[in-house]
């Protein structure tokens, strides 16, 4: 009995010891974190930063030592470290640590174009004027670039500018490097693990978004015989710098702030950021919100994606005002697949797969999976060779990114053929995927028709046939489904997203390698079409460019003022814009409207915002004096400042909480067309709705006067509880600059 409690004690003392190990390895163990300091009083000097970032660290005992990962000087005040559990705890107590960020991931938001935005070659057009964004410096945080390609060869190009401080550390690459289109690239963290060429794109999403940026011109451009014709970035003409802070499939935020760091050390001009961010948290809170904001005030427009998680409300991403947050829209170009049913029945769809080679016109069996009563069977994701093999396979779409993978298992099990039908919530957004069998991708209400004939018949047939490139498809342009809506969480009196760009099948320079080779034939490509927010993103930073190119003196809230009030609220049909379902977009889903580059170099009228008008407004959300002072980096008494309600800022939209008592807000308009001109205020708003214009004519006589007036928005008949949409118009004989006014929803979604 002795001997049992001796081992019962011994083996009680080695769980008891082992336990405690772990966790003493639990608490030795370290993590990443990104540390928010005060500022400095002094604002120290760069050789300094380092040394003050390590003496908020304990001493380190041997390799077992926190280390810096990287100290940030430009974007914030901190660093990013490596820390144990007791150093972090430790770390939060001392003098002048705001606040300790684990460190967090975030996803990529992911030839035609210029055409359809009415960019065109030509010696007396806008886009030959800008020099088609010469000069500019365009930095990219993404996953690299293949610098190789033809998209981003320098002949014609000018040296980088005198300002540029930027660093290549492309390194014994074959076939490309930097030169004078690629002026820098670095690459930072887990995207920096080639040691050899470390910001090569290896992904493909960050040579996609630079060549739709600033690509230069690239005749017989084309994806296996479609989209084929010239190539070329909205702002061929300007300069890249790369920021690899993204591999395949994620990006770490440490290294997201190191990127915009070095890019407003370096001197970039307009920064374009195609990735995603969680909605929601309130802006001192955002280390990405609190990074642009620093980049704002250095003069450095950021175009970002306003995220892929649509068609639900409030999702919208990257919100802060001082981003310009950009949705995703379609083109009148399709690449086309027509499914032809057994009674006659056609239905037109898209697939990237178009076969020269094809049973065009065989009808062959047609069975959806989802009838025989497995749910899961729907997205054909679980298949019997013996019901698929040789027919055409219905499926449900299962997610944007699984498409060609959902048709591999189609193949996989002998079908012939795949029609994919999307569900409800994605309406008629369709996808040319690079699918591996004869597929057609149709939209919801095709599908439910294709599903009823199945039904109604004991041997349905189809065939696909393949139809290439269509140009004037409509309706164009549309919203797609996944694009990302508001009202932004964080600041919903600011209307976002702010502005609506090419964000459906785009075409686009492409690196070969493990992604998108699905064609059955496994071939690699030079040009690839994507969607997402990822692609409409850069789209804007480089009209962004050659706007900034003809105007070089405008802050980053006129040009966004410039995009934004030019913008089209009709498609090429002349009716309003419509949403993934086919029915009107709301602002909250296209924001101000739907890009239209031509009008934005000349708009007559902007609306402008300095840090001093982000402050009053910052003030105004509530934050407190310590919240204002982790975004802009200053000590602010918010109690001796006038703050502002967001309805207040100087924004090119007006968002509204109407109650019971009228309200008013006021505007400030800066001319930028010519001197002697004269503006009439018209709106157009429901009937119920009331609003005020004082005074209702502006007068300008010089060039960049500035004249304000109030808006006052009051019910003139029964509220309505769904809210209220209309806009605010100062026309003039040459200009109309339109501004959103939005009244949410009596409970809008936050």
């Amino acid at each position: 009995m002795r001997t049992q409690r001796i081992l019962l004690a011994v083996v009680v003392s080695m769980v008891v010891s082992s336990a405690m190990l772990a966790v003493v390895s639990c608490a030795r163990e370290r993590k990443n974190y990104v540390v928010h300091l005060d500022p400095r009083e002094d604002g120290g000097v760069a050789d300094s930063v380092e040394l003050w970032h390590r003496s908020f660290l304990p001493e380190a005992a041997g390799d077992d030592g926190p280390r810096i990962i990287y100290s940030y000087s430009h974007v914030l005040s901190g660093f990013a470290a490596q820390l144990t559990d007791d150093e972090a705890e430790a770390m939060r107590k001392k003098e002048g640590c705001i606040r300790l960020y684990p460190e967090e991931f975030l996803p990529l938001a992911t030839t035609h174009s210029p055409g359809f935005l009415g960019l065109h070659l030509g010696n007396d057009g806008f886009w030959s004027r800008s020099g088609f964004g010469r000069g500019v410096v365009i930095g990219l945080l993404d996953t690299g670039i293949l610098p190789s390609h033809p998209s981003f060869g320098d002949a014609g190009m000018p040296p980088p500018p005198k300002k540029w401080k930027g660093t290549c550390e492309f390194k014994a690459i074959s076939g490309g490097g930097c030169n004078n289109k690629i002026i820098g690239a670095r690459a930072f963290g887990s995207a920096a693990v080639n040691a050899t060429a470390p910001p090569v794109d290896d992904a493909g999403h960050g040579t996609h978004t630079a060549s739709t940026a600033a690509g230069n011109f690239v005749e017989n451009a084309d994806v296996r015989g479609n989209a084929h014709g010239t190539a070329s970035g909205m702002a061929p003409h300007a300069h890249l710098a790369i920021y690899k802070v993204c591999t395949r499939s994620r990006c770490s935020i440490m290294d997201i702030i190191a990127g915009l760091d070095a890019a407003v050390k370096d001197g970039v001009d307009v920064l374009s950021f195609s990735i995603g961010a969680s909605p929601g948290a309130p802006f001192n809170y955002d280390l990405v919100a609190i990074a642009t904001f620093k980049a704002m005030e250095h003069g450095i427009f950021v175009s970002s994606a306003a995220g892929n998680d649509g068609p639900v409300a409030a999702t919208v991403g990257n919100g802060a005002p001082w981003m310009l947050t950009v949705a995703a829209g379609t083109m009148d170009r399709a690449i086309r697949t027509t499914v032809t049913l057994g009674n006659g029945q056609v239905f037109d769809g898209e697939s990237l797969y178009q076969p020269r080679n094809n049973t065009a016109g065989r009808q062959l069996p047609l069975v959806f999976p989802g009838l025989n009563g497995d749910s899961d069977s729907r997205d054909c994701s679980t298949l019997v060779e013996e019901e698929v093999s040789g027919k055409v396979v219905l499926c449900e779409s299962r997610s944007i990114v699984e498409h060609v993978e959902q048709g591999q298992t189609v193949s996989a099990y002998g079908g012939a053929g795949m029609i994919l039908m999307n569900k409800p919530v994605e309406g008629y957004t369709t996808f040319a995927d690079a699918h591996v069998l004869p597929a057609s991708h149709v939209s919801y209400a095709a599908g439910s028709k294709i599903l009823s004939y199945i039904k109604s018949t004991p041997k349905p047939t189809a065939s696909v046939t393949f139809k290439g490139t269509v140009m004037g498809s409509s309706p164009a342009p549309s919203v797609a489904f996944f694009s990302s809506r508001g009202p932004n969480k964080a600041s919903p009196g600011v209307l976002k997203p702010d502005i609506t760009g090419p964000g459906m099948n785009i075409l686009a320079a492409w690196a070969p390698g493990e992604m998108h080779t699905e064609f059955a034939d496994g071939v690699s490509l030079s040009f690839f079409m994507e969607s997402g927010t990822s692609m409409s993103t850069p789209h804007l930073s480089g009209i962004a460019a050659i706007i900034k190119s003809l105007h070089p003196t405008w802050s980053p809230s006129a040009i966004k003022s410039a995009i934004m009030t030019s913008s089209d609220v009709a498609d090429h049909a002349g009716v309003p814009i419509k949403d993934e379902q086919y029915r009107s977009a709301s602002f909250y889903t296209m924001g101000a409207g739907y890009v239209n580059p031509s009008r934005a170099v000349d708009p007559g009228l902007v609306y402008d915002l300095h840090t001093n008008d982000y402050i009053a407004y910052l003030c105004g959300l509530g934050i407190g004096d310590d919240g204002v002072k982790e975004i802009t980096h200053r000590r602010v008494s918010c109690a001796k400042l006038k703050a502002i309600t967001e309805a207040e800022l100087n924004y090119p939209s007006l968002v509204v909480k109407l109650l019971s008592q009228p309200i008013t807000v006021h505007r400030i308009v800066t001319n930028v067309g010519k001197a002697n001109s004269v503006y009439t205020a018209v709106v157009d708003m429901p009937k119920n709705v009331a609003v005020t214009v004082h005074p209702p004519l502006l007068r300008f006589s010089r060039a960049y006067e500035k004249q304000s007036f109030t808006v006052t928005v009051r019910w003139a008949g029964q509220p309505a509880v769904a809210g209220v949409e209309g806009n605010l118009k100062w026309v003039s004989d040459e200009h109309v600059v339109r501004s959103p006014i939005v009244i949410p929803p009596a409970k809008a979604v936050v």
